[in-house]
């Protein structure tokens, strides 16, 4: 009798912890989401005034609804166009901060829209679906959509690029998720890095 209730238990303890297993979304718990998240899991606890577990469910629904995603893969001609075009953004922005911003802005919707993510004409979307797999780079993206649309300055401006760069070259260098500690580099249709070609401008724009 008292093997069987031993028996009993261990099998309820197991369906438990299956059922918690099935339930829990993928990265899940509060140390899966730091991981997963990194500073986008501050950003959000921030964002709902320190209340841990309203930013938790925004993140765990992030992953629900984002993690099937798949990106697509850009050809090495678009890849290289989008490349000179984010080079182009950096150069003007001596002369022009804010139309180089906006320009800059849109660029990064489109490439996002690109690689198969939510249509850019809802930003907090797209925003949600990319931090899923590059949430170091999305508070980048979230500052150049704030300054193309805001008041900034141009320093407020000129930060706001540099931010926003390593969302773009993750995108556009296919950048797998997860390898947010590289720094990749793009090349233009020449062979070269735009991002080298820029440093002459960097006193002026400061994307060096």
């Amino acid at each position: 009798m008292f093997t069987v209730v031993i028996i009993a238990v261990v099998v309820i303890a197991a369906g438990t912890l299956l059922f918690i297993g099935r339930t829990r979304p993928p990265g899940g718990g509060r140390r899966g989401l730091q991981r997963r998240f990194g500073p986008e899991y501050q950003q959000s606890v921030d964002r709902h005034d320190g209340d841990v577990k309203a930013a938790e469910r925004e993140l765990s629904d992030r992953v629900k609804r984002h993690l099937s995603l798949h990106e697509r893969t850009l050809p090495p001609e678009v890849r290289a166009h989008y490349a000179a075009q984010w080079a182009d953004c950096q150069e003007q922005f001596v002369d022009s901060p804010h139309k180089a911003v906006t320009e800059a802005d849109a660029l990064l919707t489109r490439l996002a829209e690109d690689r198969g993510y939510p249509d850019g004409d809802q930003f907090d979307e797209q925003l949600a679906a990319l931090s899923v797999r590059h949430a170091h780079y999305v508070d980048g993206y979230r500052s150049l959509h704030t300054a193309a649309r805001g008041q900034s300055g141009t320093e407020e401006m000129r930060e706001a690029m540099i931010e926003a760069r390593p969302l773009f070259e993750a995108l556009v260098t296919d950048q797998s998720a997860g390898s947010h500690r590289r720094r990749p580099q793009s090349p233009d249709h020449r062979g070269h890095t735009p991002w080298a070609q820029s440093r002459r401008h960097a006193k002026g724009t400061g994307t060096r």
